[in-house]
């Protein structure tokens, strides 16, 4: 504070005034040139009058300063000595640059400063520096909010599905300032990626600014089987300012248009959303119309439309499980996995087939000589947050020509052996473990020497198979799947860049008795892959969420590998 009083020429108290007038008396300079420095005593943190020792040393700092250059000389014949000596519209332009978290200590400088930070153009650029709102309030009340159609529904009695409207708050009395201070930064936390708390379920959040919205979008996988068609997405919740400095949450929830419902941030990274209308949740023919109205949503088709007996008891058990809940929910933070040079392929999000449970959204990311999928979405069998496939980058497979690999029995064979070869090699490493370990406790033997020689020789040859591998990823090969492999969508690739051991994680309902089991994973190409589970002889056909997600970058690899822990103990 006393720095920023320095250079505005404004000491912290009113005979700062008086001085800098006496100043200006001995340089000859005329009284009409003053600046207005009249400082509020309560927010400079100051008292009445000035120390005989406040003089001295101002007087020492003034003496202290060098000549100014002759281009610095203003048109008074003298460089400006202080930040108020500027003209407002540069005043306007450098503390428009600062950040808006740094403007209210700004303003506590003196009441100039807090005058020029009443500039609505300043925080119309912070508004559009740091959280990308390029609306103009004036032009609000003729054009109407240039966001997403979805806000709000207005029902029509005689349409039964009703059509979404925009609504308007009232912009006219609005400021740039209270957008900033009352909207963005006040509910800056919950922007980015989250993961509800629906059991098993889970999903996929992505809170956003949207014009002079933040809107908290769920992100739907397309229906089952077209995995290579782009993510649906609803409103859940959005916050807006109604009228000035106060920000209004509603909830976006059912079918009868926004209503009343609150957001608490519990934690960091973590916050909940409360709905306080459930009652607009509900639909006039009860249960059943909402049931066939979420089924047309969720999978785009009737139950009459799925023969599947198993199938019909999965979609029922989602509807019940999900719908208690009443968009009264915990959200949990997630970050997209931080990327490599190294990478086989670009991290992210992907969704993929999971046979009757429909489609699922996986995050792929890499660990070094393993690659994982995380489950971002779940179902009843592996929760959301496990872990569904392992690649082992280290173990590439040489698939048999096309013809052969036809035969299930001869990828099968291929497969195990690699299994095998991983049981024994894990067995020799343990082996090695103890071997070590009885090393150290009896001090020091050269026989120690000699096994951690071959450590580093297979871990060089590993990083070498790996790298070899990656080299050949470029050169595609035919690919078919083997006969009695069930697919849910045959329209798969039918070439492939390489191959590698894997396994993926099945259980019963309920996550009992899970285990992983091997398996292949499929690379088509930078935005495609699958997995053949050989036990179940069925196959996963995944794609890339190509949505560019803001606020969702990890901070740290170690954030990143903290939160994928989280959510896994979170499922387990």
């Amino acid at each position: 504070m006393a720095v920023c009083a320095r250079l505005c020429g404004v000491g912290p108290a009113r005979g700062c005034r008086r001085r800098g007038a006496a100043r200006e008396q001995r340089r000859g300079g005329g009284g009409d040139s003053e600046p207005d420095t009249d400082t509020d005593p309560e927010e400079a943190g100051g008292g009445g009058g000035a120390s005989v020792e406040d003089d001295e040393l101002t007087e020492r700092i003034e003496c202290a300063r060098p000549a100014p250059h002759p281009a610095e000389v203003g048109p008074n014949g003298r460089a400006p000595m202080s930040l108020l000596e500027l003209p407002p519209e540069l005043l306007v332009q450098i503390f428009g640059s600062l950040p808006g978290t740094d403007l209210p200590s700004l303003a506590r400088v003196c009441t100039t400063f807090r005058r020029i930070l009443r500039t609505d153009t300043i925080w119309r650029r912070r508004c559009r520096e740091e959280y990308g709102v390029c609306e103009n309030l004036r032009k609000l009340e003729i054009t109407g909010v240039s966001c997403r159609d979805v806000y709000a529904k207005r029902i029509n009695p005689r349409v039964k599905s009703g059509r979404f409207m925009k609504i308007l708050p009232d912009y006219e009395h609005m400021e740039y300032r209270d957008v900033y201070t009352c909207l963005l930064h006040r509910y800056r936390h919950i922007l980015g990626l989250w993961q509800p708390d629906i059991g098993p379920y889970g999903g996929l959040l992505n809170v956003v600014v949207d014009g002079l919205f933040i809107i908290g979008w769920m992100y739907l996988p397309p229906h089952d089987p077209h995995v290579d068609d782009p993510m649906r997405f609803k409103p859940l919740f959005r916050i807006h300012l109604m009228e000035r400095k106060s920000a209004t949450v509603e909830c976006m929830y059912g079918h009868k248009g926004p209503h009343n419902g609150h957001i608490q941030i519990v934690k960091k990274d973590e916050f909940s959303t409360k709905c306080n209308q459930t009652d607009h949740h509900r639909m006039s023919g009860g249960r059943q119309e909402e049931f066939r109205t979420w089924l047309r949503e969720e999978w785009g088709r009737t139950l009459e439309d799925i023969f599947h007996e198993h199938m019909q008891e999965l979609i029922l058990m989602k509807f019940i499980y999900t719908s208690q809940y009443d968009n009264c929910l915990t959200y949990r933070r997630i970050y997209l996995p931080p990327s490599s040079p190294d990478d086989l392929i670009k991290p992210g999000l992907f969704k993929g087939t999971y046979g009757s449970h429909g489609l699922e959204i996986v995050m792929l990311s890499f660990h070094g000589r393993k690659a994982k999928g995380t489950k971002i979405t779940g179902d009843p069998n592996i929760p959301a947050g496990q872990q569904t496939v392992e690649i082992d980058l280290a173990r590439p497979l040489q698939l048999p020509d096309i013809e052969n690999l036809r035969d299930f029995s001869e990828l099968s064979r291929i497969v195990l052996e690699v299994q095998e070869q991983v049981r024994r090699e894990e067995q020799e490493e343990e082996q090695c473990r103890e071997d070590e370990d009885r090393f150290q406790q009896a001090a020091s033997s050269p026989a120690a020497q000699p096994r951690g020689g071959e450590g580093a020789e297979k871990e060089e040859s590993s990083a070498g198979a790996e790298q070899t591998a990656q080299d050949k990823a470029t050169a595609s090969q035919p690919f078919v799947l083997p006969m009695g492999v069930i697919s849910r969508n045959e329209d798969y690739p039918r070439t492939c860049r390489i191959c590698f051991y894997g396994t993926g994680l099945i259980a019963g309902h309920g996550f009992t008795s899970p285990e992983r089991t091997p398996g292949v994973f499929v690379l088509f190409d930078d935005d495609r892959f699958g997995f053949i589970w050989l036990e179940l002889k069925s196959f996963s056909l995944y794609s890339r969420i190509k949505v560019s997600f803001q606020n969702a970058e990890a901070p740290s690899r170690e954030a990143f590998d903290e939160m994928l822990k989280n959510i896994q103990s979170l499922a387990t």
